[in-house]
């Protein structure tokens, strides 16, 4: 998909009608920053509360993926990413070691919302680091997909891909490629896509702090200002 200027690309409907909504994406790159515009959304799926979800998941938290969830005092980090997403790469390639350093040392509490905005291969991948998260992977394989992301629904991220990427993290249980296998965080993906659009999640990346959107415009790419945002909460 071309990013020099506005595009327009109509979302698919997903497989077997599971997925019961239509949507226009109107996607620009802006300072960096993938804009995808939902024109228009409805949604006509609930939550679903049975789904299987990740280790480290908060229901209460928009089914984010949740570090320090219990840390008092300290700034609340909320990230809505597409593992696809070139300027999803770029913050976590200017801002990640930072923000895993506040996971590390309990001085932030954040939460990772893995969206699936941009196609199929955007929800094996939020699957597959919730099949990491089981194996206290989280970070690393979060790590690792940025730093591997091919081009956008190239079909280079396949089940047995991610499988084979894991090794080198020192993943080789049964039960983590069962998981990728199986797609078993398929509905809790589902469940971060529509929590995120109750909130009006309409870009990634998109990063709260306490509740509010930091600037995009200088945040989102420059470590001096993300810490800044960090500090003043």
């Amino acid at each position: 998909m071309r990013r020099d200027g506005i595009e327009m690309a109509q979302a698919k409907k997903s497989n077997g009608g599971k997925d019961n909504f239509t949507r226009n994406l109107v996607i620009a790159v802006v300072v960096g920053v993938v804009l995808i515009m939902l024109v228009p959304t409805v949604l006509s799926k609930k939550t679903n509360t049975s789904a299987a979800i990740p280790s480290s998941v908060s229901v209460e938290d928009g089914y984010g993926m949740v570090f320090n969830k219990d840390v008092k005092d300290v700034p609340f980090i909320e990230i809505y990413e597409d593992f696809q997403c070139p300027a999803c790469q770029r913050f976590e390639s200017i801002s990640g070691e930072y923000i895993e350093d506040l996971i590390n040392t309990k001085q932030a509490k954040v939460a990772f919302h893995a969206l699936s905005f941009l196609g199929g291969e955007s929800q094996l991948a939020a699957n597959a680091a919730g099949c990491a998260a089981d194996q206290g992977k989280f970070l690393a394989f979060h790590k690792l997909l940025f730093a591997n992301q091919p081009p956008e629904n190239s079909g280079a991220w396949t089940p047995s891909y991610f499988t084979t990427l894991s090794l080198g993290l020192g993943i080789s249980d049964k039960a983590y490629d069962q998981c990728i296998a199986k797609n078993e965080y398929k509905d809790w993906v589902v469940n971060v896509a529509n929590e995120g659009a109750k909130r009006n999640i309409n870009s990634t990346p998109t990063v709260f702090i306490n509740g509010k959107e930091i600037d995009r415009n200088k945040a989102y790419n420059s470590l001096a200002e993300f810490m800044l945002a960090v500090k003043n909460g």
